[in-house]
């Protein structure tokens, strides 16, 4: 099941800058694509119409099906522009199918495709008629506001092609899934339909970039089951992202450059240096240094911070332990009760917009600054703790290498803050066994661990929620969301009582809120157990026992908010086991 819970973090402004002014000629590359966008919008608003104009009965539900596959088909030749230029209406035209709360606390109201498909499938439901035909209405008024829009867009050259790069990105990561059409369940017809209008777009440049092999391979007539992801990102999509990349440096275009999290160079997702451990800083000069993480180091394993003197970061996050400690919940600062939640691992914790099971910290910063100042965690001051790390000539000297001031009197506390931030920066390992087969190196994964993967992003369905290839819940390939589910997990193991702890509902009181929490990275989930914010579970087979019987709805706990699917996945003993495989290949070396 796909995620249907968001907390936008990062904002959601369109990611490169476009003016808005006149067309440019239609004989430039960059005209003839604003042209054929022109073409695209009005194609969709057609097979809008197309689908209003159809009467709306219980009698016409197969006709309203099929005319909504072809909106769907429509807008999917879009999508790599819409969700690049326009990603505001591009939500309310294809955003998820409930509420999305903002860290500031405003909601947005679900609307659009993924909307409609709840009314039309498995049949268009009796009494229901006014309001599938508000939002279709709706469905028109936004997708015309793209038409607006490229009519008035001066598209750049290098954004095209960052952003039909993007688009391959977005196919291997949401499009082989089901994620937006769960219920159509049309997603390789959609991702060939995507990858068509891109070939399109790519040809008016360069005829060189081969799309046919990826487009043939998504219609080969195969089970959703049976399609092998693997194969399809080895040997098509990474060797076309990588083709796109050498056509942008062949073609020299402007090398316009912003802080995003899955750099622009990247020719693959599994790139070494694909992923930016300084995304999510506040400014250029927060970002981490050798000379930081050195001071960061020394402070996250020194008790000084701590209000008693006796407890570090490291007491809790542990090395030997992926930095956690492998505990249900540790003890608070005095050891006489359980802190409110189990300890999440640092590793690549700096590739995720929000920090805390709640979302709560949208820095790395933030959540350092909370956990010192939180009366069970460390209870500490940092006035205090600024005064005695000043006393200290060692401290001085680093704070003043991380820090060069002229004329140093004092240490600050955010330099106490970012010197952490950047140790857990420094912590960044996508170095898995599974990322270097995933960068040709073939011998790294049995075929258990395969199968484990195609699995992982298939039938088990925990690419809906956990998106490659970070295996968290920052939705990609923008990265400027971090999602979070209700997925009902329980007091006890056994138990059908739901775990007290309210999640995000304890900061935004929304009744779709109450016990969700974020969707935290599968990677190196293999040593971090106990696992959910309560640490009941204490196997990764327990877990995928909890999601093979439809989560807390599953055990018979009742929750009306569940946004997992209470679907059953009918995992064989072999398939659990090949996931734990899978999950295993995904640990840091």
């Amino acid at each position: 099941m796909r995620s249907t819970f968001k907390v936008t973090t990062f904002g959601i402004l369109a990611l490169s800058a476009v003016t808005l002014v006149s067309l440019r000629p239609v004989d430039t590359p960059a005209g003839l694509v604003n042209q054929e966008l022109l073409r695209q919008t009005d194609s969709l608003l057609n097979a809008i119409q197309l689908l209003r104009a159809i009467p709306v009965t219980i009698a016409n539900s197969a006709r309203l099906q099929q005319s909504f596959r072809q909106v769907r088909l429509a807008y999917k030749r879009l999508e790599w522009a819409t969700e690049y230029f326009d990603p505001l209406t591009a939500r309310q035209v294809n955003g998820p199918p409930v509420p999305e709360t903002e860290l500031n606390g405003l909601v947005i109201q679900p609307d659009g495709l993924q909307v409609i498909e709840q009314e039309v499938f498995p049949r268009f439901v009796p009494g229901r008629k006014l309001e599938l035909k508000g939002l279709l209405n709706r469905l028109e008024v936004n997708a015309a506001e793209f038409r607006n829009y490229f009519q008035r867009a001066d598209l750049q050259d290098w954004q095209i092609l960052d952003a039909v790069k993007l688009e391959v990105f977005r196919v291997e990561t949401l499009g082989l899934n089901d994620f937006d059409d769960p219920l159509t369940k049309n997603c390789f017809a959609e991702s060939a339909a995507a990858l068509q209008s891109i070939r399109s777009v790519i040809s008016i440049y360069d005829t060189g970039v081969n799309f046919a092999p990826a487009i043939r391979y998504l219609r080969y007539p195969v089970t959703f089951n049976r399609f092998d992801r693997a194969i399809f990102i080895t040997r098509y999509a990474n060797p076309l992202t990588t083709s796109i990349q050498a056509l942008r440096v062949r073609l020299k275009l402007p090398d316009v450059r912003y802080n995003r999290l899955l750099s622009q160079d990247a020719a693959t997702l599994f790139d070494a240096d694909a992923f930016n451990r300084n995304a999510y800083t506040a400014e250029p000069g927060d970002s981490a240094t050798v000379e930081k993480i050195i001071l960061g180091k020394k402070l996250f394993f020194d008790p000084i911070l701590s209000g008693s003197g006796k407890r570090s970061c490291a007491s809790c996050h542990r090395p030997d332990r992926a930095f956690t400690d492998g505990l249900v919940k540790n003890l608070d600062v005095t050891g006489k009760k359980m802190i409110a939640r189990n300890t999440p691992t640092l590793i690549n914790a700096a590739l995720q917009p929000a920090q805390f099971y709640d979302l709560r910290s949208s820095s790395l910063e933030d959540q350092a600054r909370d956990v010192l100042q939180n009366r069970d965690e460390m209870h500490g001051d940092m006035k205090l703790a600024t005064g005695k790390l000043w006393c200290d000539s060692g401290y001085r000297k680093l704070f003043s290498l991380a820090y060069p001031q002229q004329v140093r009197v004092a240490i600050d506390t955010f330099e106490v803050m970012n010197a952490l931030a950047a140790y857990v920066r420094s912590l960044t390992a996508l170095n898995s066994r599974f990322d270097s087969y995933m960068q040709k190196d073939n011998k790294t994964l049995k075929p258990t661990e395969i199968n484990g993967f195609n699995l992982f992003m298939g039938k088990a369905k925990c690419s809906t929620c956990h998106y490659l290839p970070l295996f968290n819940g920052a939705l990609p390939p923008r990265y400027m969301q971090m999602e979070a589910e209700v997925i009902g997990v329980p007091k006890f193991r056994k138990s059908k009582l739901i775990d007290a702890d309210p999640g995000i509902y304890g900061l935004i009181p929304e009744a779709f809120n109450r016990h969700a929490f974020k969707t935290t990275t599968v990677r190196n989930a293999a040593r971090t157990a106990p696992y959910m914010h309560n640490g009941v579970f204490r196997t990764l087979e327990e877990v995928i026992d909890f999601y093979e019987k439809g989560g807390g709805i599953g055990l018979g706990i009742k929750i009306s908010n569940q946004t997992l699917s209470t679907d059953q996945l009918h995992l064989t003993n072999k398939e659990k086991k090949e996931l734990v495989d899978f999950i295993k290949s995904l640990n840091s070396r």
